[in-house]
């Protein structure tokens, strides 16, 4: 399995601040948006949601 930096979709509120602000300022032609927002497309159907704690539970509780 290939390993990436991030583990899941979710980011802490700090993280996402950060991003924000390191990209404010930054003209990009139509053009280029478009090629970011296709390959951000593709990349986010391969990094999966973080599992629930309590679906793990509730999945072994039935299982009982």
């Amino acid at each position: 399995m290939t390993e990436y930096k991030r583990q899941y979709r979710e980011l802490p509120d700090e993280t996402k601040q950060k991003i924000s602000l390191s990209s404010r300022g930054k003209k990009k032609s139509e053009w280029h948006k478009e090629h970011i927002r296709q390959a951000m497309l593709d990349y986010w159907q391969t990094v999966p949601h973080r599992p629930e704690n309590n679906a793990s539970q509730t999945l072994n509780d039935a299982e009982e």
